[in-house]
């Protein structure tokens, strides 16, 4: 479970989109990771109080359903499902153009081959998919640790051949912010959806032995991940190299490896990112899978997709996700200046609004627990309700800021079209569907209001009789 966590937050965004974030914040983005991360933190931590008091499956989307009715749980839980689709072909198109420097082969041929073995590897068992999961990360979290303990020595100058400490690079050119304040909370907006995969851990939790307790951990010591292996990099970067250095835009970790004297830098850190893009691309096709299975519980999918194989793999589910990857991967393929880059657009702010609605969704069935269940609450919010209130404002205030900044305005757009999409799903899944819309989740024990209009949270009233 920890090394789940851990796969789902470090992937190749750190190793290569980080330098485009020092660019535009210099030294200064060490904060921008620490807010973003605070923020991630906290919202991780909301999401873990409800997991523990409330297991479910589904996790956010059930929350979602339970604290703000079955409007919400649907329309999260299909788009999160459509953002881990549309990322397992990003992902299988970026490990292809690093698999092209080794292989002479086409990119889509390639992109084609990663999604045949990653889909396998998930097919075979949700054990399968932890172990790989865990192998992946134990190399790019090996990678990081020694990549903080070579610069961290350099920049204080006690690494054979250093020449001098260079920490003075956090503030002798153009100072710790040269473009101002303003460029690091814009900075945040980027690095905030460089942390998305923290909240997988939550729906891998279902399946393991101990989910209360798996979850607790996990959601507690994402603080020391976060701290270590975003923050102290960015750190090690901005200390090493002059945060203008055009090498850092390029590779950040590449040049500091260099700079330090690691042979072979380059290669090293190709083979991270590729294995960072399998790590990603491994996680989306498990998690694309499992809500999608909720959803079919619900009633908010089709029941066919509910299939089960003999070791517990939801095996249709499992297809139809990387059946828009392979769409996808096509679509790059056919026409890779339009539609491609309209679906990875169109998934760009989905972190955020999920972020938004697990928050909120704590504060409603938070205040509910309290009142009526208060014994439920081992794993508690910490500062409920005003730090609770106080990250919602604060997520709320990145998603004004990207329709704010130019560069984020079409992926915000094109995440409120998939939004209306769904609303509009939801509506005809309302009215046509054969199973009445619920506030509670299905299938985990809880009873069902199929009015889906009041009641059903926890400690809330009882169906009526014959409900």
């Amino acid at each position: 479970m920890a090394m789940i966590a851990i796969g789902g937050s470090v992937g190749a965004g750190l190793f290569i989109g980080s330098g485009a974030v020092i660019n535009a914040a210099g030294p200064a983005a060490i904060l921008s990771y620490a807010l973003a991360g605070a923020l991630v933190l906290l919202t991780l931590r909301a999401l873990g109080e409800m997991v523990v008091a409330r297991p479910a499956a589904g996790s956010f989307s059930d929350y979602a359903r339970m604290a703000l009715g079955p409007r919400a749980g649907f329309c999260i839980g299909w788009l999160y499902w459509w953002m881990y689709s549309v990322l397992v072909a990003a992902e299988a198109v970026a490990g292809a153009a690093t698999l092209a420097g080794w292989v002479p082969l086409p990119g889509w041929l390639l992109s084609l081959v990663l999604l045949l073995v990653m889909t396998g590897a998930n097919l075979v068992s949700a054990r399968v998919f932890g172990e790989t999961e865990s192998v992946f990360s134990l190399i790019k979290v090996a990678t990081i640790v020694a990549f903080l303990i070579m610069g961290g020595l350099f920049a204080l100058g006690l690494w054979p051949g250093a020449g001098g400490a260079t920490v003075d690079n956090l503030w002798v050119h153009g100072g710790f912010a040269p473009h101002g304040w303003g460029a690091v909370l814009a900075a945040t907006v980027v690095v905030l959806f460089s942390f998305g995969g923290v909240e997988i851990v939550t729906i891998a939790a279902g399946e393991s032995d101990e989910p209360e307790r798996n979850v607790a951990r996990a959601a507690t010591n994402v603080l020391w991940r976060i701290a270590l292996f975003y923050v102290a990099s960015i750190l090690v970067v901005v200390a090493v190299l002059p945060w203008n250095d055009a090498e850092v835009l390029e590779s950040p970790f590449v040049s500091v490896m260099e700079r330090v004297g690691v042979p072979g830098a380059a290669l090293i850190m190709e083979i991270v990112v590729f294995v960072a893009v399998l790590s990603v691309l491994n996680a989306a096709l498990y998690t694309s899978s499992r809500m999608l299975h909720v959803l079919t519980r619900q009633g908010d999918a089709p029941r066919g997709l509910s299939s089960v194989g003999r070791r517990g793999v939801p095996t249709r589910a499992i297809l139809l996700g990387t059946a828009v990857g392979y769409a996808s991967v096509i679509g790059n393929y056919l026409w890779p200046t339009t539609v491609f880059p309209f679906l990875v657009a169109s998934i760009g702010a989905i972190l955020l609004v999920l972020f938004i609605t697990i928050v909120a969704s704590q504060l409603v069935l938070g205040r509910r627990l309290r009142r009526q269940e208060p014994e439920r609450l081992t794993f508690r919010m910490w500062g409920f309700p005003y730090v609770s209130w106080a990250v919602l404002a604060g997520l709320v205030s990145v998603m004004a800021a990207m329709a704010y900044l130019p560069e984020q305005r079409l992926p915000l757009a094109a995440t409120l079209g998939a939004l209306a999409v769904t609303l509009v799903a939801y509506e005809l899944r309302r009215r046509l569907g054969r199973t009445p819309v619920t506030r509670e989740p299905l299938g985990t024990g809880a009873a069902p209001d199929r009015d889906g209009s009041t009641g059903g949270g926890p400690g809330g009233p009882a169906p009526a009789a014959g409900a």
